[in-house]
């Protein structure tokens, strides 16, 4: 027994010693985020490498985003293209697929048998630079590895004379231009152009056999061109398949080289790369450039589930951006034309919306080299497309996403010391970014120092993004000596004060110079960018003493975190399927709420910081599919991890600090690139013990809060002592706690009108609210257009159509301008609706139907009544009996919003608004999958009838339709105008 247990000792001794010293890539689980809505990929790539060579399970849909999702049990074949974790769908190009047997052109996704396979997750492994599968319907072992810039594939076959590779040039998004060509029995190259998130992707291709096929077939449309040795089509279908006689398992190899410049970069890139045919070698080198990337930061402590998590987040934060230059220095630029010889590496796919928060700041801590190379790229996409990177893929702008968010990249890199690019251009390419007189939204910022929902959708997240994006162009523009431009948009940094409503506390839609209404915070709708107003009421992040001020000082902005964190995860309005990992109204899983748990020491309350990290961290990444609370989003989501795990994180990318959370290990290295390590060591830490009791920094006593950029990486060791309690002296204190502020040129917010209501009965009351201390003028002009500035000393009354412009003055600085417009109504008739419209889509409610004011195209900037799935149903009172010959209403129809056009509508007349009798019917025949912002009058005359009542009932689908993004969900239909003459 002695010795039985003696030995169990020595086992469990040798065990942990060898998990002990497992590598930093040993910890990375590529299966993290396949799950769930997280959109990774599990396959093998490179870091920052421009192949992604991974399975396709999944062709279409918003989790089938990177083309994998971990509940599938089938694979359509392995791609050479990939998106990490984001939103939106593309890529997956050039598909392979090893099969026994008969020729199949189909893929399986119809129902009908299929080149794909079954599989099981058993059989199925990864790791950084290498993936394996069994394909259980043809006992093929699928093996996969990565270059920089080609896959090897390595197929193990069983015996047969029956065994092929089908290649696919029609799999997933649609075909702008194909080609494939038969070289030899060993080689075949190919052009792949497609269009889909990017409008015009070109992936060129070149694959070589380790063993000659003994025959091959070329379909064109599913069928087969006999004696082809090349096809060449423009939007068509090619396909070609290989055959094989092998002997029970024996491996066939693939090399595949890929360029977006031209088939001679595509095989220039494979034999640079992949010159032999060592699969084991491959994988090896690939394994040694993520051993050699990951070791960056070193961990010590910590549970494995905490390792694996930490280093399969920061082996996401480095699988994009992708290189996207050929080994010759070729590049297809943002002009969709051939460079050369840029002097730095080209690089695509740049989240920017999601990654300036951290990921980017990550960066410019253990990669500056790479960092310097982003911007290049960016300066240069900006001399080839006119504008730097909004979200750019394969060299196409996306436009996807809010902000130019290039900027605080540019910016904090280059207040972080990060050098070596043209500072003069950067500043012409920041300014071109923000003030562009095409955009609607940008050009009302500058007119009203806010966006109002007239302007464009989205438009409080908008203001507030461009407020932040515009301080950091001012801290670039003080920083190389243009004070003109710093003057200029240090006072657009400041708008956000313009859309906080002082009466309720939050971020809220400016609408007809008042507010929008009526106002829920956590009703989610186009006011917002995929949030609601809970999730942006605290974006200040570059005059955070601002809005502590807004709020009326640091407890009361504290008291409104608190609320935040305890409210109900609940959110009404719109659905938003990235508004997930909920800890009130906390949004874990999307960006907007990134920085929040960190704003607590700026208030002077750490330990609560402390409390929420280790919370997230503990409840909200996890070592499993589902593991990632929200999309990746291109390493946002796990950089928020790295960042936090080590300690610290950069609420405010373009300042020189960061806030301090609290660490997760017991110690943590950076090895940075000039040769100095950054040590943070926490004693005594537990998961019980996440609070800071007292800290040190190269061994002096350091009880501040926020932590230097320099004092990383200068070196050093930063020492944290742990407790289970909270020590709520210890950062905070008015030198302790992290400052943002706003100091010089200062604005006055925007003043409102308590009612904007843009129509009206008999006369409306108007009355201006404005900042405390100024002074208010008006214009209010009529229909004779007769005006005059006047002060406002109080309500006043209006009895016809008027203009009204105001603004607020104090301390000699005046705030724009603002336009308010209201429309008095003809008094002649009332409305009553059965069904209300949705709140968020509710504009002025009934009236808004019969007040003569007809609405934008956009549904999203106000106007439109909204019904979702329930009918529109109108009683019209005229009044009194009059005769009726005219009957209509006006709809939208936009299908990529889920908005189709009402299936019929019938109009009723009656005389005592009980007994109705049906008038006529009116068809629609607008189809339902028409694309494009469509608007129709629904009118048509009859003979004159008698009545008092109207009745209109217009029919909404009820459902998505057949083939449809959103196919048996509920259908949305807008409605304007009840046209009755």
């Amino acid at each position: 027994m002695k010795t039985t247990l003696s030995l169990l000792l020595v086992l469990m001794l040798v065990s942990g010693l060898t998990m002990a010293q497992k590598s930093p890539a040993g910890y990375v689980n590529p299966f993290i985020g396949t799950g769930g809505h997280g959109h990774t990929y599990p396959g093998a790539t490179m870091p920052f490498g421009m192949v992604q060579l991974s399975p396709d399970t999944r062709l279409e849909g918003w989790d089938g985003c990177g083309g994998y999702h971990y509940d599938d049990t089938y694979i359509y074949g392995f791609t050479h293209t990939h998106l990490n974790g984001t939103g939106v769908p593309d890529l997956c190009d050039i598909l392979f697929m090893p099969t026994t047997g008969e020729t199949r052109w189909n893929n399986g996704s119809d129902g009908k048998p299929g080149y794909g396979s079954h599989f099981k997750h058993s059989s199925e492994s990864a790791e950084p630079g290498y993936y394996k599968v069994a394909l259980d319907d043809y006992n093929i072992i699928t093996e996969l590895s990565a270059t920089m810039r080609a896959g090897m594939h390595c197929y193990t076959f069983p015996a047969g004379t029956a065994s092929n590779i089908l290649v696919d040039l029609f799999h997933r998004d649609e075909v702008l231009e194909s080609s494939l060509k038969v070289i030899s029995d060993t080689q075949i190259e190919g052009l792949r152009r497609s269009r889909s998130w990017a409008n015009n992707q070109y992936v060129y291709f070149v694959a070589e056999f380790s063993k000659p096929f003994t025959s091959y077939e070329i379909a064109v449309d599913n069928q087969t061109q006999a004696g082809l040795k090349s096809a060449v089509n423009n939007k068509k279908n090619i396909k070609a398949i290989f055959h094989f006689s092998t002997t029970a398992g024996e491996k066939i190899l693939v090399k595949v080289g890929i360029s977006a410049v031209n088939i001679d970069g595509a095989r220039l890139n494979l034999k640079a790369e992949i010159p032999g045919w060592d699969f084991d070698l491959v994988r090896k080198s690939a394994t040694a450039a993520w051993e050699k990337e990951l070791s960056k930061i070193e961990i010590e402590g910590g549970t494995d589930l905490q390792k694996t998590v930490f280093y399969t987040a920061l082996y996401h934060t480095m699988v994009n951006p992708n290189t996207y230059m050929d080994v010759d220095g070729s590049y297809r630029g943002r002009d969709l034309k051939v460079h050369k010889d840029a002097g730095f590496t080209n690089y695509s796919v740049f989240s920017l919306w999601d990654t300036y928060r951290a990921y980017n700041p990550l960066m410019t801590i253990i990669d500056q080299k790479r960092t310097l190379d982003y911007i290049k790229t960016f300066l240069v996409q900006y001399d080839q497309g006119g504008l730097l990177p909004v979200w750019e893929l394969a060299g196409n702008e996306t436009n996807c996403m809010i902000g130019y968010h290039a900027v605080p990249v540019i910016v904090d890199a280059y207040l972080k010391g990060i050098r070596g690019f043209d500072t003069g251009k950067a500043l012409e390419a920041m300014r071109k970014s923000a003030v562009r007189t095409d955009n609607a939204g940008l050009k009302a910022l500058d007119q009203y120092g806010f966006i109002s929902t007239e302007d464009e959708s989205e438009s409080v997240s908008k203001t507030l993004e461009y407020a932040y994006d515009d301080w950091c162009i001012a801290q670039f523009a003080k920083s190389i000596g243009k004070n003109d431009d710093y003057k200029y948009f240090i006072k657009r940094g400041q708008n956000f004060k313009n859309v906080y409503d002082a009466s309720t506390g939050f971020m809220r839609a400016r609408s007809n110079g008042g507010w929008f209404s009526p106002f829920d915070p956590f009703e989610v709708n186009f006011n917002y960018t995929e949030a609601n107003s809970w999730q942006y009421s605290f974006s200040a992040v570059q005059d955070m003493d601002g809005l502590i001020r807004l709020h009326g000082g640091q407890e009361n902005l504290a008291k409104k975190l608190d609320e935040l964190f305890s409210a109900s995860p609940k959110t009404s309005g719109r659905d938003q399927s990235d508004i997930t990992g909920l800890i009130g109204q906390y949004a874990h899983g999307n960006e907007p709420s990134h920085h929040i748990a960190y704003l607590y020491p700026f208030v002077g309350q750490p330990w609560k910081t402390q409390e929420l990290v280790h919370r997230i961290l503990n409840t909200l990444y996890h070592n499993d599919p589902d593991g990632l609370t929200g999309n990746e989003d291109c390493g946002q989501m796990s950089a928020w991890a790295v960042m936090s795990a080590m300690g610290f994180y950069p609420v405010t990318p373009g300042a020189d600090f960061y806030v301090i959370g609290t660490p997760w290990f017991s110690k943590v290295t950076i090895n940075l690139e000039n040769g100095k390590k950054f040590v943070i060591s926490a004693g005594n830490i537990s998961d019980n013990n996440f609070y800071i009791q007292s800290a040190t920094l190269n061994g002096k006593k350091y009880a501040a809060s926020y932590l230097k950029h320099t004092d990383i990486m200068n070196g050093g060791e930063l020492t944290f002592s742990m407790g289970d309690k909270p020590d709520k002296k210890w950062g905070s204190g008015k030198k302790n706690q992290p400052v943002t502020a706003i100091t010089d040129n200062l604005i006055v917010a925007s003043p409102t009108i308590s009612d904007a209501s843009k129509s009206f009965i008999d006369k409306k009351e108007i009355s201006i609210t404005g900042l405390e201390g100024a002074s208010i003028s008006f214009i209010a002009a009529g229909a004779d257009g007769k005006s005059s500035v006047q002060p406002y000393k109080g309500p006043f009354s209006i009895t016809e159509t008027s203009k009204i412009r105001f603004n607020a003055q104090k301390k000699g600085v005046s705030s724009p301008w603002i336009y308010a417009k209201f429309t008095r109504m003809a008094d002649d008739k009332d409305i009553k609706l059965t069904y209300p419209p949705a709140n968020q889509y509710s504009s002025g409610g009934a009236n808004n139907l019969i007040d003569g004011i007809r609405c934008s195209p956009d549904f999203r900037v106000g106007g439109w009544l909204g019904f979702e799935k329930v009918n529109l149903e109108a009683v019209i009172d005229l009044r009194k009996v009059k005769a009726v010959s005219t009957f209509g209403a006006g709809f939208l129809q936009d299908i990529n919003a889920w908005i189709f056009m009402p299936s019929q509508l019938e109009f009723f007349v009656s005389d005592n608004g009980t007994d109705y009798r049906s008038i006529v019917v009116v068809k629609n025949d607008v189809p339902k999958e028409k694309e494009g912002t469509i608007l129709k009058t629904f009118e048509i005359q009859v003979d004159p009838v008698n009545a008092r009542y109207v009745k209109v009932i217009a029919s909404n689908i009820g459902n998505c339709p057949p083939g449809h993004k959103g196919q048996g969900g509920p259908a949305w239909m807008f409605a304007d105008e009840v046209i009755i003459k």
